[in-house]
């Protein structure tokens, strides 16, 4: 089998609203089971993001999955980890049946008093989470005690003992220990009091309006600040400039309308708020080391499923730029 994407798999984009099984946990947690023996792309191969963060962990058999950087496949004990409003879309690689849990969490109310200082290593508003995915993909011990604690989750949403509630919230505080204590990055470095949820109102508002003129005088309106003390106190916290942040923001958006494959460049650089083409590509070169074009190309002509790949561990094939 070697499927190979083209223009007609490039479909629309759609926002999944995920509905929490227990409002008071913040989560999703279910069990998919493809048993029949067809496999291969579907027609059409649809994206999909949501807000929350997504483990998937498959039990059985072996899943394809592509985001906007990389296909992976991934084999019966693996685990991988998407980001907030990180687009993607799977499908059943192999003809063997294949078994996944699905686990969506909104990561930012399990932080409480005690614990918010963390709170902005996993908020992604200043640190990806890509970098726990390479953890489990070189550190098998890391990767089977994740793989254990959301299957642990998920037997718990599923029996709803007395006390479940408990075992879930423990269990996702240890997920979210195994993380951090792995992780090879200077995190003691980093800041330990984030002040995000401070400039959550402003953040809210970047998001709301992206495809507007957005200015400091109006973030510092919504959050009674002055215009000196806001950018200073807006650099510290999220450890880059205003402008730079809503550029940033501006060029996600562009990558995820780039992946539906129906509007123009100039279309997309209009929706991302960026009215000059001249600056929209510099902007997303910084970003992503590639025009739109390119990167749109890319994901149209050059991705393709390997016909074998190695069991027991996950298989990236890098899609970026390069």
């Amino acid at each position: 089998m070697n499927p190979t994407l083209s223009p007609a798999n490039l479909t629309e984009i759609r926002n999944e609203e995920v509905v929490y099984q227990n409002p008071l946990l913040f989560l999703k947690i279910w069990e998919i089971k493809h048993d029949y023996p067809q496999c291969g792309l579907p027609d059409p191969w649809t994206w999909h993001w949501h807000k929350q963060v997504e483990f998937l962990v498959v039990t059985q058999g072996q899943l394809g999955i592509q985001t906007k950087d990389a296909y992976t496949v991934m084999e019966a004990g693996d685990v991988l980890l998407l980001g907030s409003s990180q687009p993607h879309r799977t499908h059943k690689y192999s003809e063997a049946p294949l078994h996944q849990i699905v686990f969506q969490i909104d990561l930012t109310q399990h932080f409480d008093l005690s614990t918010l200082a963390y709170l902005h290593l996993f908020s992604e508003l200043t640190h990806s989470l890509e970098p726990f995915n390479e953890l489990f993909r070189s550190n098998s011990a890391v990767r089977a005690k994740a793989y254990q604690l959301i299957r642990q989750i998920h037997e718990e949403s599923q029996t709803r003992t007395i006390g479940y509630e408990l075992a879930i919230v423990a269990a996702i505080k240890h997920l979210l220990l195994l993380l951090l204590r792995n992780d090879k990055r200077d995190l003691a470095g980093l800041t330990e009091d984030s002040g995000i949820s401070r400039l959550r109102p402003a953040l809210n508002y970047i998001d709301e309006h992206l495809t507007e003129r957005i200015t400091v005088e109006d973030v510092c309106r919504i959050l009674n600040l002055s215009y000196h003390y806001f950018i200073k106190y807006f650099k510290k916290v999220m450890g880059l400039s205003f402008i730079d942040y809503v550029n940033y923001k501006r060029i996600k958006k562009a990558e995820r309308l780039l992946l539906t494959g129906d509007l123009s460049i100039m279309e997309i650089s209009y929706e991302a708020g960026i009215q000059n083409m001249a600056q929209f590509y510099k902007l997303f070169k910084r970003y992503n080391q590639c025009s739109p074009k390119e990167f749109k190309q890319r994901l149209r002509d050059h991705t393709e499923v390997q016909d074998e790949q190695p069991v027991g561990a996950i298989t990236e094939l890098r899609t970026a730029c390069p």
